[in-house]
């Protein structure tokens, strides 16, 4: 099991299909959590979660490059709490999909946590912590956001994380989004 990356309470780690199904399919089989993510992100079974954790695995090591070893270091990562190690969610930093699924240019980050893990700042904490990994080891130029515009929490997020709103947008997914955008931070010489 290898360790992306840690904050004070949670660890960020790749999906391990074999013994995480059971926990994700827990996250995405309730309505409440997939409510802004449609109905196709819920899965039928366990054993589909799994398929669909192995699934995403290969299509990062598909798009593998030589200076990276998985889809030039982006992807969709467990979110475990320290304490409990049980898996309260996803974060992930990937090239945001244009309306036909195809991968864009643009790097969204983005979270998905299970009903019980909502409001104990999770979200920003991962999210904080993986933008940071975004720009300075992918050497990200900007990072985005998309939120459905009605997903009040996710927009309070992104504003705790001091990501710029841009306005609405029809160029990811195919629907109608709120962007949000956060741009490398400037070093200044001598810092």
């Amino acid at each position: 099991m290898t360790n992306l990356l840690e904050t004070e309470r949670l660890l960020i780690r790749s999906w391990i299909p074999e013994s995480d199904a059971e926990q994700a399919f827990a996250i995405y089989s309730d309505p409440e959590v997939t409510h802004f993510l449609g109905k196709s992100s819920r899965p039928a079974s366990i054993e589909s979660q799994r398929q669909r954790l192995i699934e995403g695995i290969e299509r990062c090591l598909r798009r593998a490059t030589p200076t990276h070893l998985r889809n030039n270091g982006t992807g969709a990562w467990a979110i475990v709490e320290k304490e409990s190690t049980t898996i309260v969610g996803t974060i992930l930093l990937k090239q945001l999909p244009d309306k036909d699924g195809l991968p864009t240019q643009d790097y969204e980050v983005g979270w998905h946590l299970r009903r019980v893990a909502w409001g104990k700042g999770y979200a920003t904490e991962v999210g904080r912590v993986m933008l940071n990994y975004g720009f300075s080891v992918l050497n990200l130029p900007v990072i985005y956001a998309v939120v459905k515009p009605e997903n009040h929490a996710s927009i309070r997020v992104t504003e705790r994380l001091g990501m710029k709103p841009i306005g609405q947008t029809n160029k990811y997914y195919g629907i109608k989004l709120l962007l949000f955008q956060l741009n490398t931070p400037v070093k200044i010489e001598g810092e």
